[in-house]
């Protein structure tokens, strides 16, 4: 059997087109009231045959990091992608980590092409293909495209000329379900016209932030999903499913965000400029979230450390308070990218997040009470299959996705 090894993990070549999807923010309760309200059958069928368990994603619980995490089988500490945002260490800046140059690791993808297996991605935003496809050569071998941006791709960097046509969709709204529906659509139709060997489909979260489990929204949405489940099954595909994240209320009891403006507390006790605190969810799709989520990471220019964290951790909500060596050993993130603590909020409820200062946090989209991610409880996910497992570890992680579909498949 052909083996291919990348990050010092070794993946059998699959036996079948092996399709990952990575449902964005698809906390384990949407799919499970929507299959006991009859709303998903397709996926019912799947987990009858194949696996329904828990996993969980790497912290902090957002999107970057965990699909890194998920394409190339480590944690951030071995990829490098921490965030969506972070201070340069080169150059002191606030800067988007949006830039391939970020990614430090080879992904699966790569890996798999050089040994010559034929490479299909797509993802809702062009942020993440862009990471998620470096190193792919698209000599023919390889279509990596984004619903966002899928009128503009070229064979010379997404190995496709016609998206659009191919998927039968215009592109969406990037504020829409049916940007993750194009996803779908397009792994239906390159799974029959390419069969490739390895498929990833990420979607984005853009229902989950909007409506909780069991809402008509919500439920409209796996609808739609198990439609395009079904077809990705029948077509003969390994199909594993999981999520970069789950997805929690963030609000209080009358609707308004529960936020701990974490800038604000630490400029009133240290004074302007002797402390910075970095939000890495914050990205250019700020609409849904308002930048607010619960993982924080915070530099001190001058106060002492200790006396910060202190000044952090008296705060209502607060569930971790580490410092950079601590807390980047426990949640296995790079050092030289994070601030001198680390900061994990929830709370009793799981509801609080934290924001720098009031009044750099623009909340006039948030049209339903907030919804966020980034903490602990945040970081439970769904790992289905439509495939029986064996010889499982004893914990599952989301990133152990490509590996599950190669190494822990049971023969039929």
């Amino acid at each position: 059997m052909k083996t291919v090894s990348v990050n010092g993990r070794n993946y059998d070549w699959p036996s079948a087109p092996l399709v990952v999807i990575c449902c964005d923010g698809s906390e384990p309760d949407y799919m499970e009231i929507a299959m006991q309200a009859g709303l998903m059958p397709s996926l019912k069928r799947i987990i009858a045959k194949g696996e329904n368990r828990r996993g969980l994603s790497v912290i902090p619980s957002f999107t970057n990091p965990n699909n890194l995490s998920i394409v190339t089988g480590q944690p951030p500490a071995v990829h490098g992608i921490c965030g969506n945002y972070l201070i340069d260490p080169a150059t002191g800046k606030e800067t988007m980590m949006n830039d391939p140059k970020w990614l430090r690791a080879p992904t699966i993808f790569e890996a798999f092409q050089k040994q010559g297996a034929k490479i299909a991605m797509v993802t809702a935003k062009d942020k993440l293909r862009l990471l998620l496809g470096k190193g792919l050569v698209f000599d023919g071998t390889a279509v990596a495209f984004s619903s966002e941006k899928a009128d503009k791709v070229t064979l010379a960097d997404n190995g496709i000329e016609n998206a659009c046509g191919l998927v039968g969709m215009d592109v969406p709204d990037v504020y829409s379900a049916e940007l993750s529906e194009f996803v779908f659509a397009a792994g239906v139709k390159l799974l029959e016209s390419m069969k490739p060997n390895l498929m990833y489909l990420s979607t984005t979260d853009y229902v989950q932030h909007k409506y909780a489990p069991g809402s008509v929204g919500a439920n409209s949405f796996y609808a739609m999903m198990d439609m395009y489940l079904g077809q990705l099954d029948e077509g003969g595909a390994t199909v594993v499913i999981v999520a970069d994240h789950g997805m929690k209320d963030k609000h209080l009891t009358n609707g308004e965000p529960d936020v701990v403006y974490l800038q604000d507390v630490l400029d009133a006790k240290f004074g302007a400029g002797k402390t910075k605190v970095i939000l890495p969810i914050t990205d250019p799709y700020v609409v849904h979230h308002g930048a607010l989520g619960s993982f924080a990471t915070v530099y001190a220019y001058g106060p002492d450390v200790a006396q910060v964290m202190a000044v952090i951790a008296a705060q209502d909500g607060i569930d971790v308070v580490l410092d950079k060596t601590d807390g980047c050993a426990r949640f296995e993130l790079p050092e030289d990218r994070m601030g001198d603590i680390i900061v994990v909020s929830g709370g009793r409820n799981g509801s609080k997040v934290i924001g720098t200062s009031r009044d750099k946090h623009d909340l006039s989209g948030l049209n339903e009470p907030l919804r966020s991610h980034g903490g602990l409880t945040e970081q439970e996910v769904p790992v289905i299959a439509n495939r029986k497992f064996k010889n499982l570890p004893a914990q599952l992680r989301n990133f152990d996705a490509f590996a599950l579909g190669c190494n822990h498949i049971m023969e039929t």
